[in-house]
């Protein structure tokens, strides 16, 4: 009597599209379509060498796994161009945005880098403030310098001059604006941020156009305008 070796199915794997590497999270899911199509190819063939040749296996059985099969070598290919694609377009708007190198830009962070003595930002509050204090944060964290901000509702600009409470001239780099606004019962109010620089370079940042701006890294999406000019208020 012809007997058969049982198949063993393999431990379960991640919902396809969901894979992750050792680095994190596999945006394209081609990896863990892969690793899928590779444990669907095992299982088939170890059940072709296995099966009982008084008993083959059913013709509609074979036939589904034979689709099942085509289904995911599919998937892989169409992830694949997925990518390839994702790639394209973001080398394309990378390349668009290279003109802009030298061009100044108001994007939407609270880090604004001084150069030659200067620092730009703005803040906007959704209501008027009671008081409004501006204070200016070095790469650690301390206050190095401060103001009294406009407390009205609106958009401010707020130009610091790159010195500190005892009129030092502090170095180039990356500054971090903090607007504390409360109302008129010390309740706080969130003001959003943006600052000010010239663009020194253009690359591709997990697919994304993303510009350098003296060091700080600003995706296209946080892009707000390029400046012509401006009206600011400079830090006393």
């Amino acid at each position: 009597m012809t007997t058969t070796t049982p198949v063993t199915s393999p431990p379960p794997t991640a919902p396809l599209g969901t894979s992750t590497t050792a680095n994190g999270t596999d945006p394209t899911g081609v990896l863990n379509f892969t690793q899928n199509f590779d444990t669907f190819l095992t299982l088939l063939t170890t059940q072709l060498k296995n099966q009982d040749p008084l008993a083959p296996t059913d013709t509609n059985q074979f036939t589904q796994e034979l689709v099942s099969f085509s289904q995911v070598e599919q998937q892989i290919k169409t992830n694949s161009q997925l990518a390839t694609l994702l790639n394209n377009e973001a080398s394309a708007e990378t390349i668009s945005a290279l003109p802009s190198i030298g061009r100044t830009i108001e994007y939407q962070s609270n880090q604004g880098a001084l150069q030659n003595g200067s620092a730009t930002f703005s803040y906007t509050l959704p209501s008027t403030a009671a008081k409004a204090t501006i204070n200016i944060l070095d790469s650690t964290g301390n206050i190095v310098a401060s103001a009294q901000g406009d407390p009205s509702a609106g958009k401010h600009s707020f130009t610091w001059n790159g010195q500190n409470a005892s009129g030092l001239k502090l170095a180039d780099g990356t500054y971090t604006l903090q607007v504390l606004a409360v109302d008129a019962k010390n309740q706080p109010i969130a003001a959003t941020t943006t600052a000010t620089g010239t663009i020194d370079n253009v690359s591709v940042v997990n697919n994304a156009p993303t510009f350098d701006v003296s060091g700080i890294s600003v995706p296209f999406s946080q892009l707000v305008k390029f400046v012509t000019s401006s009206n600011s208020t400079t830090s006393q």
